[in-house]
């Protein structure tokens, strides 16, 4: 052991990569015998290698007895960053011989997740792997199901297509929701207000008449603007046109964000599920299995 506080590795050196190793499997196993077998070499090996790096550093990494080693406060503060520069080489050189993930891709989505979740969040995928090249299509037609064209669907509905793959993403709940402007930043209203507001819809009705009976409201008197579909809904929402039925994947955003404000606790189940429909043939394809992760990822998080 050199004299206290001499180091024989200069502070830009890197101390030697064997006796590193030495250092992080006795580190896990707090015995020279167990890192010797992982290492497959003797303990004394390990010891000698133990002792080079306490000489280059100088500093005792080991406290040790009869029996048992301890980590000293030197070689817990060195520990993290081995092991983490370590896994970071492993990593590295798993990669290499990874195909490189690349190639186009086409995904068909309904105009709401399209417009309210991949086109804020799709980035994050394209800077995990640069060389795709995506192509959305923001549609819920079945056209795109059976199109060899492309790779894969996105659906909300039944669950039922013949001759395609088909996995459920998620369920999800319908809540009424406003811009706060339209409630003046008030914590909530109470329901028979929604009288005096537009309530917006995507499928004449049918979808509040079923809140409002699961609310315990009488369905008359409450006026009802068709808007197309759920994401102009929602869109007049956030410019204070009225209140819409929320989905709970594709508002996550807004409500995080203050853009829209959530106005009764009370939910319903949506009729349908979103789902991932595609040929058979490629949805176990590395390109195409990595965008079914990713936005699984992605819509767990925000569901």
């Amino acid at each position: 052991m050199p004299e206290p506080g001499k180091r024989l590795v200069g502070r830009n050196r890197l101390p030697p990569l064997n006796a590193l190793r030495a250092f992080d499997a006795t580190a896990r196993h707090l015995t020279v015998v167990k890192a010797a077998d992982e290492l497959h070499v003797t303990p004394s090996a390990v010891s000698h290698q133990l002792r080079t790096l306490e000489e280059a550093l100088g500093v005792q990494l080991f406290s040790r007895n009869k029996t048992r080693l301890k980590l000293t406060p030197h070689g817990e503060a060195l520990l993290p960053s081995v092991r983490s520069a370590f896994q970071m080489i492993a990593s590295a050189a798993a990669k290499l011989g990874d195909p490189v993930m690349g190639g186009n891709l086409v995904v068909s989505t309904p105009v709401g997740l399209s417009s309210r979740v991949l086109s804020r969040h799709v980035g994050e995928f394209l800077a995990s792997y640069p060389d795709v090249q995506l192509k959305l299509i923001a549609s819920n037609d079945d056209k795109e199901v059976y199109s060899p064209s492309v790779d894969l669907c996105i659906r909300y509905g039944t669950g039922i297509w013949p001759d395609r793959e088909v996995r459920l993403l998620t369920h999800v709940e319908l809540f009424p929701v406003c811009s706060p402007a339209m409630i003046n930043g008030q914590p909530s209203i109470p329901v028979d207000e929604l009288r005096s507001h537009l309530l917006l819809c995507e499928d004449g009705g049918t979808e509040w008449t079923r809140w409002l009976l699961a609310a315990g409201m009488p369905v008359t008197g409450f006026r009802m603007t068709e808007m197309g579909n759920a994401h102009i809904a929602m869109e007049a929402a956030v410019h204070g046109q009225g209140a819409a039925l929320g989905d709970s994947l594709l508002v996550g955003d807004d409500l995080a964000e203050g853009r829209l404000v959530r106005l009764f606790e009370n939910s319903v189940p949506a009729k349908h599920a979103y789902y991932v429909v595609c040929r058979k043939e490629v949805c176990d394809s590395p390109l195409v299995a990595a965008f079914i992760d990713w936005i699984w990822s992605k819509v767990h998080r925000a569901a």
